[in-house]
This record gives structure tokens, C-alpha cells and sequence, in this order.
């Protein structure tokens, strides 16, 4: 028996693997226990392996690899249309398998462990955040049911806290201010270990050559700059520009049938992380054109005069899409094009 394709459709305790010889004949159908894996690939001669990326694809990838054998990764959504019928860990690796084959099919690249760490940096303080907006959401929520109102912001909260802290009996109740006083210990511990996250993702910026080129684009700031590097593993794998974009999710959606093309909004369809910093990226690039005369602020003062400001804010994320594939493939840092020369005849 000489398996040379194998579909491992991965979980969290019972793996379940799909292997096919030279003529694409099924020659292995196997259910494995997670302790079993590694020492079931040990075994094999060198084959390619297939797998669904997900949370724990990539550990599994680097660990199969380091036996010997070539594993790519796939998104499941692609691989969902090689399952025939129903819905079983033995169907999924049978599909898998299919699929691996395919000469059309995109590969996801394998990420290191210090990728994954950074965007665990990443994922955490976007976790934090949203915590501290809640807490933030109650704390004004609660204070304005007795009247106490501090201007919109962050940093207008302190008003709150510090009204909080007082000890005047008259504005707020003894009860009231026993409750809320612990939202505001919680808040005040939310921001100390974000700041400290952030701390670690300067760091590491500021070690990651490429992360500190992509950081001379404007509206690219550290953090913009550590989670696209972190992000993207191979930048060739894109053709172009408009290709990270598309896979960021900044194109419109195609919708053409019958020689008739249509587009919709943008498709949405990429990393949601990425595509929420470029796009406020992108309006704080705009917010400050508004005072500058160069030809990029020639460039979004006339499409605001033609579009919506949230629209063109997508546009400039997605031109700084393109700037960004354009210095991770070819080097160098970010030039600002040259103000036209008038010219004299």
C-alpha cells in the first residue's frame, strides 16, 4: 500500500484520516485518538497531507511537516463542496483529500508561532477593548439614571470616576456608589493591562524590519502595521495589489450574469480585524486631508465631493491595501508621490 494523498479532517480528541494511492484509489481509512497522529504520520513515507485551517491547523501543519511530509492548508469553505453527501468526520476527510489535489485550489500558508503569538497579542487587547466599551456603556448608563453626565470620549470618563469617588451623600446614593465604584475598580484594571499588551506589540514592532516600513504609510500606525505582518505570511501569494485587497475585503462584491456586470457593496469576505484598522486608518488619512495640498489630498477632497465619506474611506483603505503588497514584495518604504510641476510653455 502506498498512500500519496492523505485528507486529515482534525478535532479536538478524534481525528479521522483519508488516504488515496498514485491512481486516486482510496487505500486508507483510518479514525485516530489525538495521541496517535503524530506517531501514525511517523510511520508513513513522505505523502501530502490536506487539512481544513482552523484554530489548531497550523500546530498541526509545523508538527507533520517536521516528519517529512508536505501538508497544505485549506479554508473550509473551499473544501465544502468536495463532500458528497452528509455530514461525517469520514465524508470530511475523504473531501479533504479531494480537494488538496486540485490544481485551482488556494492554500492557506503555514504560520510560525511567533505569527500566532503576535495576533494572540492582538486578539487579547481587542477582546480587553470591547470589555473596557461595556464597562464603559454601564458606568455613564447607570450615573445618567441619576442625572450624571460626562461629554462623550474615553478619557471623559474620568469626570465619572471622579464624581464616583467623592463622597458627596446628595449627587449619588450610598448603595449606588458601592455598586459602581466596582465597575470603575474593573475599568481601571482594564486599562492598566492594555496598556501593557500594546507595550508588547511596540516591542515587537519595533523588531520586525517590515513591520516598521509598513508603519511609514500614512494612517498605518504599530499596531496596523504588526497585525498585517502577523497576518500575512507569503506576500507573493498575491498577484497584486487588488488581490490582498480582495482578500482583506475591500472590493465590491461581483454579482455579473449574462454579460451584464454588477457590483454591490464591498464583499466583506476577508479579515475582519485588518479591514477595521485600515478603514479608520483610512479616516484618519481623510480627516487630515482636509487641510493639506498635496496630490493625495487632491485625491480624496475630489471623491468626497462625489461620494459618501464611508465610502471613501473604504477607497483609501483599499489603495492602502495596494501600497501595503507593493513594500511587503518589493522592499523600500513609503514615498508620497510628487506635486505636479506647473508646466510653462
Amino acid at each position: 500500500m502506498q498512500v500519496t494523498t492523505i485528507g486529515l479532517d482534525i478535532a479536538k480528541r478524534v481525528f479521522q484520516a483519508h488516504g488515496v494511492d498514485g491512481t486516486g484509489k482510496a487505500v486508507l481509512r483510518r479514525k485516530l485518538q489525538r495521541a496517535e497522529v503524530l506517531t501514525f504520520f511517523r510511520g508513513l513515507s513522505s505523502c501530502l497531507v490536506g487539512i481544513e485551517a482552523c484554530g489548531t491547523a497550523h500546530y498541526w501543519a509545523r508538527e507533520i511537516r517536521a516528519l517529512g511530509h508536505e501538508v497544505r492548508l485549506m479554508p473550509a469553505s473551499y473544501v465544502k463542496a468536495y463532500v458528497k453527501r452528509g455530514k461525517t468526520d469520514a465524508a470530511d476527510a475523504e473531501a479533504i483529500c479531494e480537494a488538496v489535489t486540485r490544481p485551482t485550489m488556494r492554500f492557506v500558508p503555514v504560520k510560525t508561532p511567533e505569527q500566532q503569538a503576535v495576533l494572540m497579542l492582538h486578539r487579547t487587547r481587542d477582546l480587553l477593548v470591547r470589555q473596557r466599551t461595556m464597562l464603559v456603556n454601564a458606568l455613564r448608563g447607570h450615573m445618567a439614571e441619576l442625572g450624571i453626565i460626562a461629554p462623550q470620549g474615553i478619557s471623559r470618563v474620568a469626570d465619572l470616576v471622579a464624581v464616583l469617588l467623592a463622597e458627596d451623600e446628595t449627587t449619588m446614593p450610598a448603595l449606588a456608589r458601592q455598586a459602581l465604584r466596582g465597575l470603575a475598580a474593573e475599568l481601571e484594571t482594564l486599562g492598566e493591562r492594555i496598556e501593557a499588551i500594546e507595550a508588547a506589540i511596540l516591542t515587537w514592532h519595533k523588531e520586525n524590519e517590515a513591520s516598521r516600513r509598513l508603519a511609514t504609510i500614512p494612517g498605518i500606525g504599530p499596531i496596523t502595521a504588526s497585525a498585517i505582518v502577523a497576518s500575512i505570511t507569503d506576500p507573493v501569494q498575491f498577484r497584486s495589489g487588488r488581490h490582498l485587497a480582495a482578500w482583506i475585503g475591500l472590493v465590491p462584491k461581483q454579482n455579473s450574469s449574462g454579460g451584464k456586470e454588477r457590483q454591490r457593496g464591498i464583499s466583506k469576505q476577508g479579515d475582519r480585524t485588518l479591514r477595521r484598522l485600515l478603514v479608520l486608518g483610512a479616516t484618519a488619512v481623510m480627516r487630515h486631508a482636509r487641510t493639506k495640498a498635496t496630490n493625495e489630498a487632491s485625491w480624496l477632497k475630489g471623491l468626497l465631493e462625489r461620494r459618501p465619506a464611508k465610502l471613501a474611506a473604504v477607497a483609501q483603505a483599499n489603495k492602502t491595501a495596494r501600497i501595503i503588497w507593493a513594500l511587503l514584495v518589493r522592499g523600500g518604504t513609503y514615498r508620497a508621490p510628487a506635486t505636479a510641476q506647473a508646466v510653462t510653455v
